[in-house]
This record gives structure tokens, C-alpha cells and sequence, in this order.
């Protein structure tokens, strides 16, 4: 299991562990596929506006991309670009034989138009359709789930036959999260803004994941004595007293290290391990 503790309290995902796990064996196969083909992968990227956490996240799927031998292009537009010049240049990634996947924007008009076999991010329609069925295979999953279940697989984690819970249910993570636990058969309860007692509901589950995108909205009370928990979020909050900002996630970890048996902090969890996911 690659995990740490901190005393008596819940055991920690070591996400930064796993990642270089999954780094080592992608490298391993590029090497291998180079030396095999004389070719290696080339991943396109799409992206749009001077969001900041938008370009701090490519820069490390860039970096991270470079370590383990992925080429890399990047097609850069302004906040005031057109849709057609989005069209345009998708369209030729679509078209180019060495171009093998392409990170884009989360638009239902972009999403439809991403080859299906290169939709890295998993968001194309179809690829969700197949997550949802059994017995179907996606071409790709979304990276944060497909982190959520490494973590968990490779921890040791059993997660036949447990209750889980999903905080949230955006299609980028919370809803295939669900979709995936399912796959595993878990019984996996949904929540979201309408749901009542969603605090009821979630202290009576073994496995917690949270996607809420609300600081530290899951408290002790939330939780079960011995829940693993999953914490996606990833909340960019001002510290008063030295006014710059920090990460913190959606799970108050200093009360839930308390009554979880294992825990993934924020940073350093399923954020380490995010980002190799795409490379796997």
C-alpha cells in the first residue's frame, strides 16, 4: 500500500508516489514504442483565454509530458477568438496522423468535434455513453475519476461491494466518478444541491468523494468511523494574514484525519496523480 499516517489518525494517499509509479511505467512503454515504430505520442492542447489556473494545469501536463518522451503542441487563442477558429484548428488536430490525443476546451461544440480516439480528456459524448454501459469499453476516461480509482486500486482499497458516496456530480469528475465505482461494483450514491440530508446519507458510506468545489464543506459529522476519503476539490482561498492564496479542498481534513481510516490531502493527492493519468 503506498500510504503514509500521521499518528493515530487516518492513514494519507501518498498521490505524489503513485504518480511516479505511473510515470516510470509510461516512460518505460515510450521507450519501448520508439525503439519498436521509431514513433511516439504527440499530444495537441487547446486552450483559450489567460485563466490562470487553466495555464498553471497545462504547464504541468507540458512538463510532465516532456519527462516521460510525449511531443507536444499547443494552439493558443485568445479570450475573443471565434468558434470557428476553435473548429478550424480541432478540425486539423483531428486530421493529423501524429497527433494522438487533444486536450480542449469544455464546450458541447468543441467536445462533438474531437475525434473520438484522440478525446484524451474523456468528454466526448460517446465516450461517456460507453463509461455509462456495461460491457462497453470508453476510448478514454476523465482524468480527476480515472486518479480517484488509482488511488483507491492502488492502495489497496476494496471497493466490491462497498457503499460510496459522490459529493457533486459535474461531468468531469463526479459523475464518472460514480460511473466508474459502479464498474467496480460499488453501490454509489449520487448527491447533489437537492439532495436532503446529504450529511445522513454520507456518514453511513465506506468510500466518501468529494466534488463540490466549497472549501472544507464536509465536516467529522459527515463521516463514518473508518471512510476512506477522496477529496477532488481543489478551492483557491486568501490567507488573511499573508494575503496570498492557497489550495484547500472541499473536505475539512484536520477534523476528518480524525475519523477516516485513509485520506488524500489537498495539495498532494489525487492532484499529484491527475495529471500522470493523462500520460497513462
Amino acid at each position: 500500500m503506498l500510504l503514509g499516517s500521521i499518528g493515530n489518525n487516518a492513514a494519507i494517499f501518498e498521490g505524489k508516489v503513485i504518480a511516479k509509479h505511473i510515470k516510470s511505467e509510461v516512460a518505460d512503454e515510450i521507450s519501448r514504442m520508439k525503439s519498436g515504430i521509431g514513433k511516439c505520442p504527440r499530444l495537441a492542447v487547446v486552450l483559450v483565454g489567460d485563466i490562470r489556473d487553466s495555464h498553471t494545469f497545462i504547464r504541468f501536463k507540458l512538463k510532465a509530458c516532456d519527462q516521460v518522451g510525449i511531443e507536444t503542441t499547443v494552439a493558443q487563442f485568445p479570450d475573443k477568438c471565434t468558434e470557428n477558429e476553435l473548429l478550424h484548428v480541432v478540425a486539423s488536430f483531428n486530421d493529423d496522423l501524429d497527433a494522438h490525443g487533444i486536450i480542449h476546451l469544455d464546450e458541447a461544440e468543441i467536445i462533438n468535434i474531437v475525434s473520438l480516439k484522440k478525446d484524451v480528456d474523456g468528454f466526448h459524448p460517446l465516450n461517456m455513453g460507453n463509461l455509462a454501459i456495461r460491457g462497453r469499453q470508453p476510448f478514454f476516461i476523465p482524468c480527476a475519476p480515472k486518479a480517484c480509482i488509482a488511488l483507491l486500486l492502488r492502495n489497496g482499497v476494496e471497493i466490491k461491494g462497498k457503499r460510496a458516496v459522490i459529493l457533486g456530480r459535474s461531468k468531469i469528475a463526479g459523475l464518472p466518478t460514480a460511473l466508474l465505482l459502479q464498474r467496480h461494483h460499488a453501490t454509489v450514491s449520487a448527491l447533489h444541491a437537492y439532495t436532503k440530508n446529504p450529511e445522513q446519507i454520507t456518514s453511513e458510506t465506506d468510500i466518501v468523494v468529494a466534488d463540490l468545489g466549497i472549501p472544507n464543506m464536509v465536516r467529522s459529522n459527515w463521516l463514518k468511523q473508518g471512510a476512506v476519503v477522496i477529496d477532488m476539490g481543489a478551492n483557491h482561498v486568501k490567507d488573511p494574514i499573508s494575503q496570498s492564496f492557497r489550495v484547500i479542498g472541499d473536505v475539512c481534513f484536520e477534523e476528518a484525519v480524525k475519523v477516516a481510516s485513509a485520506i488524500t490531502p489537498v495539495p498532494g493527492g489525487v492532484s499529484f496523480i491527475l495529471l500522470k493519468t493523462h500520460l497513462d
